[in-house]
């Protein structure tokens, strides 16, 4: 017995209370009785490299490359994604992948290389193998952006998985981003990363780590290109980074490394070349295109844990509407549910729900739930008896349900790895449905067991189908909610075929945008958690998941009325712009500030009412793309240095920046401005990239910046689309893109291309022609800006 542990459960049956006390402590014996017994103890080791090359085989877009120890597939698909697996392990089955893996480049031919080497030569890339299995990428024109040592594996002498290591070199002037949502980002300083979907069990800042989504995806940096690659296991595992240094030593460049070491699964890995949005539309292809959201999901949101009741909602909303403020959903917590019960309703408290749903939605708007990972473990509660029917629970290596604690005392869990129970899960949605909600948003599924110490998770030797092959908790942990994601999200296409469905997670992994966005869990309120707020937008979206955004105000305590306005207002130009807070913090609604903070917030909503259009035009880029609204300032030019340092600005899509202020007290800001003109768009002065300027930041705006010759779809004041162009420097053009659609259903409009240009002494904006014609004057109203600065 360990003593700490022992201190430790003392002080939870003392504290009393959940999710403290007795049943925490029993849960944590529980689960570290379970490992014990049902983990295959780790003894000797025999250590093993590839060794020497034999041979070769080549192959349709590659082939296969053999060592004295191991062999190494190498394929290049006809998109440029470059796919290498170690040991023989290929592409399938991944839970990566969003259908089946494509085609290889039939022009990309494994022929042999200098000293002993082999190599594939595509058009945007060149993998060259060493005779003892270093794996480098390099540019078309030879520069290597990245070369990966030969990899290391322990074996269990007596057999079961093995560890390993991948050790790569980048170039000294590149900087990593990605690994899923991290609070210290967006930016990965030199460090050590955990791969393990964690709740962190409180409210969370920049300093902590790892966090409720971890991804082994990075985006890599540097002046000859960008990579994007992605080791396509499920594992625990950790990133240990170092940035390089030019001129290090004796005027010699020091690499970049990056160190991975994972506890068990394949040594696989797909890596992409070239622009950032080109690798992110590789990675898409690959992964999945991105769920799109229903118009309203891309409005504002008002949640808070401790609602209540019905009255209370019908305050809040009564405050918004006597107010004139806009909003688009209400968000229900867990405190709507009977004893904390998913798929349940407080009787008491919300005796009409589906009326105050019907209510709601005839004013505009939509009502949200949220759903929990766990089941109550009790006979007689009907999720609990169905679910037991299916065999849907995770069982131990004896056979029996695991049980941990949440919300609703001893539960259950369903195993998301198994189809069976996929399609049960998706099917109690019908339910939530019948009353009356139109989103539902997906809670403590790392998933999420409290323990008076230990990991509060599942046990690791918990059983999982993992699609019929089998396994435990080691690898299934990790996908676990992008298993719930899948469920909810099947489920409700089927029971509401006509509409999109709306759905966000907590947690997730490598894919999850094909099934919806995620928001950035308890951020602690302060400056430094809206600071994180950006780092994980920012990240998550250079992963491949564009729709997401923090609680606004932070998620405990009580926000001063400054950082809850300057919080507000960099929530009004994110995807999912929604307040929410726990049961014990601070109120959230803008007129609990005073007057002034009532005026300037309003003034956020407004503007982002105004920009609906675009927003639902970038929501279908991403989809279609992999481009996520929010850029890193970097985004076209990744090889300027200034640019790719800058941590609190970003591009919302191709015409705007936006530069929020993250410290106390600052009313006015430096921006570092890309390449071009960029117009203020309140006072409309005109600024010179690149470069970097001190603009005005006063309580009632954040700086926010339109590209010369962009067109930007807006709302006008009648309600109709409208387009804003702002005016090209002279002899200069520019351009912007519409999809337009307001609605909830599958329609895909086209895209709509507009272009701006000086024609004499005016600026005209002319409607694009493509390939079926339609070029000439636009059918909506145009209001020129910029034409009076300089």
């Amino acid at each position: 017995m360990d003593g700490r542990d022992l201190v430790r459960s003392v002080k939870a049956v003392g504290s009393g209370g959940a999710p403290q006390g007795l049943r925490t402590v029993r849960a944590a014996w529980r689960r570290r009785r379970a490992d014990a017994t049902g983990l295959p103890q780790r003894g000797a080791e025999r250590a093993r490299v590839p060794g020497p090359v034999l041979g070769v085989e080549p192959g349709p877009g590659g082939g296969v490359v053999r060592f004295t120890r191991s062999e190494l597939r190498i394929t290049v698909a006809v998109s440029g994604a470059v796919f290498w697996g170690w040991d023989g392990a290929a592409p399938e089955p991944s839970y990566a992948l969003a259908g089946p893996c494509p085609e290889p480049d039939p022009r990309a031919v494994l022929e042999p290389d200098k000293d002993g080497a082999w190599r594939v030569v595509a058009e945007r890339v060149t993998v060259v193998v060493s005779r003892h299995g270093a794996v480098e990428v390099r540019t078309p024109g030879g520069v290597i952006l990245r070369r990966d040592l030969p990899p290391r594996w322990w074996e269990p002498v007596d057999g079961g998985a093995a560890r390993w290591m991948q050790r790569s070199e980048v170039a000294a002037d590149a900087r990593f981003f990605g690994l899923g949502g991290r609070a210290g980002g967006p930016r990965l300083r030199d460090g050590r990363y955990r791969l393990w979907n964690t709740d962190p069990g409180r409210a969370f800042g920049p300093g902590d780590d790892p966090l409720y989504i971890t991804m082994p995806v990075q985006m890599v940096v540097a002046d000859a290109a960008t990579h994007l690659v992605f080791h396509d296991t499920t594992w625990d595992g950790t990133v240990s980074l170092r940035e390089g240094e030019e001129g290090a030593g004796s005027g010699h460049d020091r690499a970049g490394t990056c160190e991975l070491r994972m506890d068990g699964g394949p040594l696989r890995c797909w890596v992409m070349v070239g622009s950032p949005a080109r690798v992110l539309t590789a990675w898409a292809s690959l992964t999945g295109a991105a769920a799109l959201p229903p118009a309203w999901a891309l409005g504002h949101h008002h949640a808070r844990w401790g609602f209540g009741s019905e009255q209370e909602v019908r305050r809040i909303v009564t405050g918004y509407q006597e107010r004139g403020l806009p909003l688009d959903a209400v968000h229900l917590d867990i405190d709507h549910y009977d004893a904390h019960r998913v798929f349940t309703v407080d009787r008491e408290r919300f005796p009409k729900l589906p009326v105050l749903a019907e209510e709601l939605r005839r004013d505009g708007i939509r009502l949200v739930s949220i759903i929990d990972a766990a089941v109550k473990a009790e006979a007689g509660d009907a999720v609990f008896d169905s679910g037991v029917v299916e065999d849907a629970f995770v069982r131990d290596a004896a056979g029996h349900l695991v049980q941990g604690v949440v919300w609703p005392g001893e539960s259950v869990y369903p195993d998301f790895t198994r189809a069976g129970t996929r399609a049960w899960w998706g099917g109690l949605y019908e339910e939530r449905l019948e009353q009356g909600f139109a989103g539902f948003w997906h809670d403590m599924n790392e998933p999420t067991s409290f323990t008076a110490f230990g990991e509060s998770t599942l046990p690791r030797s918990a059983r999982h189908s993992l699609e019929g092959r089998g396994g435990d908790h080691r690898e299934a942990h990790n996908v676990y909610a992008l298993g719930m994601a899948r469920a909810g999200y099947e489920g409700v296409r089927e029971l509401v075929p006509q509409e999109r469905p709306f759905l966000f997670s907590r947690s997730g992994w490598a894919g999850m945008q094909r099934y919806g966005g995620t928001w950035s869990g308890d951020v602690a309120t302060g400056w430094p958690g809206l600071r994180a707020s950006l780092s994980l937008v920012m990240g998550l979206g250079l992963c491949g998941v564009p729709y997401s955004g923090p609680d606004v105000g932070g998620f405990d305590g009580s926000p001063s009325a400054e950082l809850y306005l300057r919080w507000f207002q960099l929530g009004a130009y994110l995807p999912l712009f929604r307040t929410h807070a726990s049961l014990r913090a601070g109120r959230r609604e803008p007129w609990e500030f005073g007057d002034e903070v009532l005026e300037h917030a309003r003034v956020a909503l407004v503007e982002r009412r105004r920009l609906l259009p675009y927003f639902v035009t970038l929501a279908h880029l991403a989809r279609r793309t992999g481009a996520p609204y929010v850029r890193p300032l970097w985004w076209d030019a990744p090889e300027d240095r200034a640019l790719r340092d800058c941590e609190d600005a970003f591009l919302l899509g191709d015409c705007l920046l936006v530069a929020p202020v993250l410290d106390p007290g600052a009313d006015r800001r430096a921006v570092q401005l890309p390449r071009g003109r960029w117009y203020d768009t309140v006072t409309g002065e005109a600024y010179e990239g690149p470069s970097q300027v001190l603009i005005d930041a006063p309580l009632s705006r954040i700086p926010v910046l339109a590209r010369a010759g962009s067109v930007v779809p807006v709302r006008g004041a009648d309600g109709g689309l409208e387009l804003e162009a702002w005016a090209p420097a002279r002899g200069r053009g520019g351009s912007g893109l519409l999809v337009p659609d307001g609605g909830d259903g599958w329609e895909e409009p086209e895209i709509e291309r507009f272009v701006t240009r000086w024609d004499g002494g005016e600026v005209v904006v002319v409607r694009a022609a493509d390939g079926t014609g339609g070029g000439g004057e636009p059918s909506y109203p145009v209001r020129i800006r910029g034409l009076g600065a300089g």
